[in-house]
Order: structure tokens, then C-alpha cells, then sequence
């Protein structure tokens, strides 16, 4: 998919064209990875635009970025206001936030003291990740042959760009080999989570997930499944899964800022359930939109209100 261009991307406190986004080819981050980043969604309601759970994700990114001794120069409420202030800036009533935290230009080599930390937020209009068709219908996926990195190797809690070439290695893999998606075991052998997706397994009523200890990111939207279920009086528990509990599960449903909630009709070919959307997946999707979408009350503040300039169009 072409990345959609919009107007303006927040760099270090101001608002840039998207096109003087640049940083120069020498930059840490390119010859080392040194960024962490977030992904939020920012939702069309009735009320106008709203960015869903902005607080949680901008604290999960100054985590990363602490994990890794990066001194962000930007507090947890200047980070949400830059978000609000960029989406209204570009006028969108709908779409994804990039923020971004990344070593730049200064020194050569692993030690990246002394070089700078830039911070950058980007927007820009993006649908369903795995399709539109999918959040009905749900989508194959194989156990990948990768799996994700040992604990005490490279930190799972922290969203960092490093973690996401284990990442794309799962997802081409599973793409050659005609699969929606992949699913990573650890290093152990239980079940982890996608290339870019926490995953939920549904039996006998219950819902389990895996800990974050089977080197699993602390999604978001995997906190708000959480809430989600107790709201609607579904038990849910953390659980370490072993890989056949998949192919005998009611249901498997994968969760994440991209996926939203999408259900698994199949792993490794083999049907999960009905194999199609269950009716556990179904009730927490449905909450989910309901209350991203403003149709139903913001009991729980998740919603941040853009504030879309007077006489502009959110488009």
C-alpha cells in the first residue's frame, strides 16, 4: 500500500511539510535501529475525530524510549497535545498517528551517546490492515518458523523499530506461503504474539492471553480486550498457551492498533471452530467499534477530541 501523504508532520515541537521530513542517510537510527514508535488510531465520531487511548500510548512510548537510556525532550502532555494538534492541522476525520522517537545525526558507531534524539509524530488515512473482509470473515495464519527473541536479549516491552525485523521476517514468511499472517512462538515454544498483533484464544467461555513474559508487547488494545470482556462478564485470564491449544480452541481472535479486532478461521490449515468469526470475538469487536466510533458512551475516557479548525472540513 502507497503511503497517503497529508500536509504537515510535528518535528521537535513545530509542524513541517511532510516533504521536509528528512534525516541524513549517517543517522543512527539508519546503520542501527535506534527508534522506538508507536501506533495510534484516531477515530471518525459523531462529534468529530478523536485519537483512541492517546495517554496510554504516548506513556508506552517514553517507556521504550527509557528502556533504552533515550532522553526525550518532550513530556507526556506535550507528546498528546502535538498528536491533537497534528490531526488538526491536516484535517482528517479519521486516521493512523506515527510517533516516533529516534537517535540522529552526530556519531558513528554502537555507543549512540552523544548523538541527538529527534521526535517526530506523522499522520495519515489508513484502513483496515488485514481487510475489511477479514473483521467478518477472519483470516489464516501459520505458526511461523521464527521465533521471538529470547528475554533478556533484545526487551519485548519496548516498541522499538529493532524488534520489527524479527517482525518482518514472520510476516514475509507467512505472505510467500499464502497466509494473512504469521504467529511467533518464544523462545520456549508457547505462543507469543503476531508480527504486529497481540493474540486471544477462546475456550470452553474463557479468553486467554499470553503473558507478556512470553515475550509479548503490552499492546493497548490487548489492555482494552481486558476491560472490554469484564465489562461484558466474559472471564479472561493471562496464560502461557501451548501451540496445539490453537488448533483445538472455539475461537482465536488476534488484537492491535492496526488490526483492530480480527478473528483466525484457520492456523496451519487447520479450521479453528466454526471457522469463521465466533460469537466471543464478535461481542468484543462490536463493543470495541461501538465505543471507538462515539456510538456508545466513552465510559471510560478512552476518546481524545480533536479540535478541527473553524470552517475546515474534516475529510
Amino acid at each position: 500500500m502507497e503511503l497517503p501523504k497529508t500536509e504537515k508532520i510535528w518535528r521537535n515541537g513545530a509542524l513541517i511539510p511532510w516533504d521536509d521530513a528528512k534525516i541524513h542517510v549517517l543517522s543512527h537510527v539508519v546503520s542501527y535501529g535506534s527508534a522506538v514508535f508507536e501506533g495510534i488510531r484516531c477515530y471518525e465520531t459523531a462529534q468529530g475525530p478523536a485519537i483512541f487511548r492517546l495517554r496510554p500510548h504516548m506513556q508506552r512510548l517514553l517507556n521504550s524510549a527509557h528502556i533504552y537510556r533515550m532522553e526525550v525532550p518532550f513530556g507526556l502532555d506535550a507528546l498528546c497535545q502535538a498528536a491533537l494538534d497534528l490531526v488538526s492541522a491536516n484535517k482528517l476525520a479519521a486516521c493512523y498517528i506515527r510517533p516516533i522517537v529516534l537517535r540522529g545525526y552526530g556519531r558513528m558507531g554502537v555507543d549512540p551517546q552523544g548523538c541527538p534524539v529527534d521526535v517526530y509524530l506523522a499522520c495519515w488515512e489508513w484502513g483496515k490492515y488485514l481487510g475489511e473482509e477479514a473483521m467478518r470473515s477472519g483470516v489464516d495464519i501459520c505458526i511461523s518458523s521464527w521465533n521471538r527473541p529470547a528475554p533478556n536479549t533484545l526487551p519485548q516491552m519496548a516498541k522499538a523499530a529493532a524488534n520489527y525485523m524479527n517482525s518482518q521476517l514472520i510476516h514475509m514468511e507467512a505472505v510467500v506461503n499464502g497466509y494473512a499472517e504469521g504467529l511467533a512462538l518464544d523462545v520456549s515454544g508457547y505462543v507469543s504474539e503476531g508480527s504486529g498483533e497481540n493474540v486471544f484464544v477462546v475456550m470452553n467461555g474463557t479468553v486467554y492471553t499470553p503473558p507478556v513474559a512470553n515475550s509479548a508487547l503490552p499492546g493497548i488494545t490487548r489492555d482494552s480486550v481486558f476491560t472490554i470482556c469484564r465489562d461484558l462478564g466474559i472471564p479472561i485470564a493471562e496464560q502461557m498457551i501451548p501451540r496445539e491449544m490453537l488448533y483445538i480452541a472455539d475461537e482465536v481472535f488476534f488484537s492491535g492498533t492496526a488490526a483492530e479486532i480480527t478473528p483466525i478461521r484457520s492456523v496451519d490449515r487447520i479450521k479453528i471452530g466454526a471457522g469463521s468469526r465466533g460469537p466471543v470475538a464478535k461481542r468484543i469487536q462490536e463493543e470495541f467499534f461501538a465505543l471507538t466510533s462515539g456510538s456508545k458512551p466513552d465510559r471510560h475516557g478512552w476518546l481524545s477530541p480533536v479540535s478541527v479548525p473553524s470552517g475546515a472540513a474534516a475529510r
